[in-house]
């Protein structure tokens, strides 16, 4: 019987996260002088920031959501694999 829940996760190495989070940096820079050197209104350039963020908020959201519907169905499926077993053991009683 395999308990699902008790899995460990993979563990990212600190140099991954590093690169990770130096990644997001650089590209939210990029952006940033993007927008500031484009040869826009300031009402286009704001536009164009709140996007950019709204994006990054959304990118974070979606891949949270997507986690927890992982999870969930990692739970749900336990518990039934545990019911089935008690079952199956009550049944051979």
């Amino acid at each position: 019987m395999s308990d699902q829940t008790t899995k460990p996760r993979a563990q990212r190495s600190n140099a991954y996260e590093l690169f990770t989070y130096l990644q997001f940096a650089i590209a939210a820079f990029m952006m940033a002088a993007g927008i500031y050197n484009l040869q826009a209104t300031l009402t286009a350039k704001g536009y164009y920031a709140m996007a950019a963020i709204m994006l990054v908020s959304t990118a974070v959201t979606i891949t949270n959501s997507v986690r927890d519907r992982e999870e969930t169905k990692r739970l749900h499926n336990a518990i039934e694999e545990a019911r089935t077993n008690r079952l199956l053991r009550e049944s051979g009683d």
